[in-house]
């Protein structure tokens, strides 16, 4: 057996000290006084008889679940892992959501339910969660495919997960190489196993057709993953599939009609719509000239917001950047939430990705004559905008000061690290060792 230590922030002081163990070949956490384990438990169950609000339950009950799990009671865990998540979900916060279902993921995998459970890991390990929970994620992700056989694509994971800790991280470092050990010697004794599999086949979703142009006829179509022609080249131009949907202009026509995977019409090109957007969400902006009045309709043609702004973005997590005059947002139903009085928005993320509009967290910087702030998913002002620069970090903002130096603020727009630094990537590093909870257990 392999003894790993560290320090973790937890809801109760047994967990921040709690000396784990694992089994060398399995991975799992291996307990010497289940009675130990059996007392937090209880201590979690009374903390949370009188608890109502959903981030304290979604916290509780994750934790009670992996007590339970570490413990042996799955279906324990399971039912105590099924209504956390339910209760983070209501919070709308990512990172709360992103733990609670790693933490059922961590169930199901123990019962043996791999497809879910890898499902789930795929689903919580999103680029805007701090770097450190990323890589323990993949860590987990990895044991499920130990479980399973799929041993390169289990090294992938604990690769991935040394490569996301830019700052030393000995706790992890050492589960990690105990984690390659485990699978060099399953590789030893049972060879390579499957080929890893594509995103989209761990989330359960097909691939939508891809377009093709036939020289031939000189005609876009599309075809499926093998090559093989699943919507005939008859189309002068195109666009991708998105939401099960795509939009094609035939050659005789500047109009766009759209088709569904199959190839079915859904809006005719008679609509006379000359500029079209991708389907986001159930929802796609259009307009008549493709210069102005863009007004967004669902899948069927039917108008659901007619205001006609000057330019849109696509909506994300049922907000859309919009421009009246200044740039703002709007709802799903054309509701005003961010008013029209910016010069732009400029979403930055410290993966390096601009998003349009809103971050999967409900967040967007917006631009004020080059000045940036932050704006929350209800149209709040969480930062002002008065800085140079400003990056959305999981768990901070990094701002630039005047000079050109880096600090942070915390994430009610606080002043958490004076701008004196050199870089951004010397502010994450410094967040980085600050913050000890974005490493919780799973």
């Amino acid at each position: 057996m392999i003894v790993v230590t560290g320090v973790r922030t937890c809801a109760l002081p047994i967990f921040a000290s709690y000396e784990w163990r694992f089994h060398h070949e399995t991975l799992r956490e291996l307990v010497d006084n289940p009675d130990e384990l059996r007392e937090l438990r209880d201590r979690l169950t009374e903390k949370l008889s009188p608890t109502t609000d959903n981030p304290s339950r979604a916290r509780l009950l994750s934790l009670r679940a992996v007590v339970s799990r570490i413990l042996g009671d799955l279906t324990k865990a399971l039912s105590d892992g099924k209504m956390a998540l339910v209760h983070a979900e209501a919070t709308g916060e990512l990172r709360r959501i992103a733990i609670a279902k790693a933490r059922l993921a961590h169930v199901l995998q123990w019962r043996g339910d791999f497809a879910e459970a890898d499902r789930l890991f795929a689903e919580a390990n999103s680029t805007e969660l701090p770097d450190r929970l990323r890589a323990t994620m993949h860590e987990h992700a990895g044991r499920s495919c130990l479980d399973q056989g799929r041993y390169m694509e289990a090294f992938n994971h604990f690769e991935s997960a040394l490569e996301l800790r830019k700052v030393e991280d000995p706790e992890l470092i050492a589960r990690t190489e105990m984690a390659l050990d485990a699978v060099s010697l399953k590789i030893a004794e049972n060879g390579m196993g499957p080929y890893p599999r594509s995103r989209e086949e761990i989330l359960q979703v097909s691939k939508p057709p891809v377009a093709k142009f036939d020289e031939r006829v000189q005609c876009w179509g599309f075809v499926d993953g093998e090559g093989r022609t699943v919507i005939a080249p008859a189309f002068a131009d195109v666009q991708p599939f998105r939401d099960g949907v795509g939009w094609v202009r035939r050659r005789e026509t500047q109009a766009w009609e759209l088709i569904d995977e199959t190839g079915q019409k859904q809006i005719d090109a008679s609509v006379g719509l000359t500029g079209v957007g991708s389907f986001s969400e159930g929802l796609a902006w259009v307009s008549k000239d493709g210069a102005g009045g863009w007004i967004a309709i669902d899948k069927f043609g039917r108008v659901v917001i007619s205001t006609g702004f000057e330019d849109v973005r696509p909506f994300r997590r049922g907000l859309a950047a919009v421009r009246r005059g200044g740039w703002g947002a709007v709802d799903k139903q054309g509701r005003v939430v961010v008013p029209f009085q910016f010069t732009g928005f400029a979403t930055a993320l410290t993966d390096g990705r601009y998003v349009d509009g809103f971050s999967d967290e409900g967040l967007a910087i917006v631009d004020a004559a080059g000045r940036k702030g932050v704006v929350d998913r209800t149209g709040a002002m969480v930062v002002p905008p008065v800085h140079p620069a400003l990056v959305i970090h999981p768990v901070a903002f990094l701002i630039a000061g005047p000079e050109g130096r880096w600090g942070a603020l915390d994430r009610k727009g606080r002043p958490f690290i004076d701008p004196m630094l050199p870089s951004r990537q010397a502010v994450m590093e410094e967040l980085d060792r600050l913050l000890a909870d974005t490493k919780p257990v799973l």
